[in-house]
């Protein structure tokens, strides 16, 4: 399926911070999200995992039993879809440091968001966190261990002590706790390698990063969800880790979840020209410099936000981003991308379900129908999340009966072969 994509593994992001699915919703969309040609998940739980003992005041109060965690993993096995579980252990902590019973672990006492890395207790908490998840995820491979936004880090009264220190930094700190945390995953499970946030390494120094030990234990995310983010720029990145010893990288995009805290439905030819330059990014390197792609889908931009776009207004463009992926853009496509000769890229009209290309541009023709396609059925209309048990959910396709439409249309006006 994954014909020449420089993407080998293409993971669909699951943030269940905010409106999560229930598990009969996920049996139903798992399907389409490998015909879309996605190959794994990368689920972040927050609260909704079943946290047990002292951490169970972590649960949120619909959070998924063992038993559900158990069939999601039985689902997306069903689906060939690798399962990457994702704990923060650093930044975005809200979930656990808003609790009395933790707060004295936060790094600036008014503010739940990072984790003091200055206590021993705070890496017992991660430890202990990473634990539980990855008990219930046993056959586990990677565990993403967050790392990303570490605000205020180096405010704290610990911090202020500790850097008036000659060669302490803040880079330093970030190193240590994360080498730490890390340590502690392969302390446990020598065969999980552990993924991280990359946006606190990115300034970091060579010869810092190089001698921290942290290449030799993480593997680094790059994560840009912008349309217009610096290929050249990224390039110079991926050289950067590689000098620095880190032998594996993976790329982030988003197909929904970053272009506003309050937006509604996702703004498809934004996501779609972020794919377009990660693709570029992964064509400037050597072959299989990126390990896979992590197609993000936040829920909130943090634990306290208000929601943003929800999975089922995601899903078109979803579809969208993972198909651009999958064919990729032929040299004409990329001309027009670029805005050559017509003055506008792909003559995109802002709008989902009023793409429109002008121009002989048949792949990405091919991926306009198929998004026009799933807005016009409006499936999935509505997703039943646990939060939310009230009313009945939606009458519109589902599934099988979707699929085999866009199958029929693919082979309508496409050349390529329906996908399996």
């Amino acid at each position: 399926m994954s014909g020449s994509t420089p993407f080998k593994t293409r993971l669909v992001h699951l943030d269940l911070k905010g409106a999560p699915p229930k598990v009969s919703y996920l049996s139903e969309i798992f399907p389409l999200f490998r015909a879309l040609g996605a190959n794994g998940l990368l689920i972040e739980y927050e609260d909704m995992f079943p946290y047990e003992g002292p951490l169970r005041l972590l649960r949120a109060k619909y959070a998924y039993s063992p038993s559900e965690i158990k069939e999601i993993l039985h689902l997306a096995g069903l689906n060939e879809l690798e399962v990457i579980p994702l704990v923060q252990t650093f930044g975005h902590m809200e979930f656990v440091l808003k609790h009395a019973a933790f707060a004295h672990l936060r790094e600036v006492g008014p503010f739940p968001c990072t984790l003091n890395p200055h206590e021993a207790e705070s890496l017992a908490l991660v430890g202990t966190m990473i634990d539980q998840v990855l008990e219930l995820h046993p056959g586990a491979q990677r565990l993403h261990v967050g790392c990303d936004e570490v605000y205020y880090l180096g405010e704290g009264e610990a911090s202020r002590r500790w850097l008036q220190q000659e060669q302490n930094s803040t880079g330093k700190l970030c190193l240590s706790h994360m080498r730490a945390v890390a340590s502690r995953v392969k302390s446990r499970r020598p065969g999980v390698t552990p993924l991280v946030w990359d946006d606190v390494l990115r300034d970091l120094p060579e010869d810092q990063l190089a001698a921290s030990g942290v290449p030799q234990l993480v593997e680094p995310v790059l994560w840009d969800y912008a349309a217009d983010l610096d290929v050249h720029g990224k390039v110079l990145l991926m050289q950067k880790y590689r000098r620095c010893g880190f032998p594996r990288l993976w790329a982030a995009s988003a197909f929904k979840g970053a272009t506003g805290p309050s937006q509604a439905v996702p703004p498809v030819e934004h996501h779609l020209r972020n794919h377009v330059q990660w693709l570029q990014v992964a064509g400037s390197g050597p072959t299989d410099s990126l390990q896979g792609i992590i197609l993000t889908g936040w829920q909130r931009y943090d634990h306290y936000s208000v929601l943003c776009e929800l999975l089922p207004a995601g899903v078109p463009s979803l579809a969208a981003c993972l198909q651009l992926l999958l064919r990729g853009l032929l040299r004409e496509q990329r001309d027009l991308w670029a805005g050559a000769g017509t003055g506008e890229p792909l003559g995109v009209r802002r709008g989902l379900g009023q793409m429109s290309v002008r121009g002989n541009s048949q792949a990405t023709q091919e991926i306009s129908d198929c998004v026009v396609l799933m807005q016009k059925e409006k499936w999935p209309r509505r997703a039943e999340s646990r939060t939310r048990r009230r009313g009945r959910p939606g009458t519109g396709m589902w599934p099988e009966d979707l699929m085999k439409m866009l199958k029929r249309k693919w082979r309508t006006f496409s050349g390529f072969p329906a996908w399996k």
